[in-house]
């Protein structure tokens, strides 16, 4: 936490948080701690060889801090049974929707993309993202040249897995952004190739999107390239582009073979074997 309020930057590797009981999400912490209102998680087809779709280059930029991830939950006990009801709030603040919606703008307007769907649930939580899908539109008012559209977020579901090529960036609220980013993943190859940056005004924290894994912890054959794409997304963001697609470009070579591949994405490579690799390719 002091190196992070000191250099404003950090690559993390994943953090578990318990299932039920327990302490909250360390990484929600941190993305509340230092503001990180905007999570941005971009998915390119690295394989050709596993899917149906081998084309697939989609942003999907999620609000950070709001929605139902901000904890408000409690326990409502009835007779004896003190977990009778289970009650949660969801917040959306229309400042934070305008945020979340410039950022993704003017990301779409430095990185020469074209089109911006809208992910929301406004049919039916006709308040909470109803607000998020009004106040986006009314920020793309202020952005000529940018094709906007917006869908229910079933639909949008649905509708990558028919036809992923139909999407160039996603806009969308919290929790929504964590499911569909999941999915997303999963037309890639996994979540072992899904990077993830966590920008804030004055902070940003880079990471591998997937979760911790103990089950194979110490037997060397975990796929370290998501936390890898995290730090060219980082050498990115700090003005190093050249420096981040020179090991995007490392990496696309290694994945191109099975020897070099890890064992979840069905290659015959441990780690060590795989990051030789990768260092040989940066050449």
């Amino acid at each position: 936490m002091d190196s992070i309020r000191s250099t404003r930057l950090a690559l993390k590797a994943p953090l578990g948080t318990p299932i039920g009981d327990g302490f909250r999400s360390a990484n929600v912490r941190l993305r509340e701690e230092f503001k990180l209102y905007a999570n941005v998680r971009p998915a390119v087809s690295y394989l050709h060889d596993r899917r149906r779709y081998d084309n697939i280059d989609i942003v999907l930029i999620r609000e950070n801090t709001q929605g139902f991830y901000v904890g408000v939950e409690h326990y409502i006990p009835i007779d004896d049974d003190p977990k009778a009801v289970a009650e949660a709030s969801g917040i959306i603040t229309r400042s934070g929707c305008r945020k979340i919606a410039r950022y993704t703008f003017d990301y779409a307007k430095k990185n020469n993309r074209k089109k911006i769907t809208i992910v929301h649930k406004a049919n039916i939580l006709k308040k909470l993202t109803g607000l998020f899908l009004e106040t986006a539109r009314e920020v793309s008012k202020e952005y000529e040249g940018l094709i906007i559209e917006d869908r229910i977020v079933d639909n949008t579901a649905m509708q990558l897995v028919i036809n992923p090529a139909q999407f160039d960036m996603i806009l969308t609220t919290n929790m929504f952004g964590d499911i569909l980013s999941d999915e997303i993943a999963g037309l890639i190859g996994g979540l072992g190739l899904a990077p993830g940056g966590n920008i804030g005004e004055d902070a940003a924290i880079f990471e591998a999107v997937h979760g911790t894994a103990p089950d194979i912890a110490g037997q060397g054959i975990a796929n370290p390239t998501a936390l890898l794409l995290a730090a060219a997304m980082m050498l990115d963001h700090i003005e190093e582009k050249p420096l981040g697609d020179r090991l995007r470009a490392a990496i696309k070579i290694s994945l191109s073979d099975p020897k070099t591949r890890t064992g979840d994405l069905q290659g015959t490579a441990n780690t060590k074997e795989y990051t030789r690799a990768v260092i040989s390719n940066l050449d």
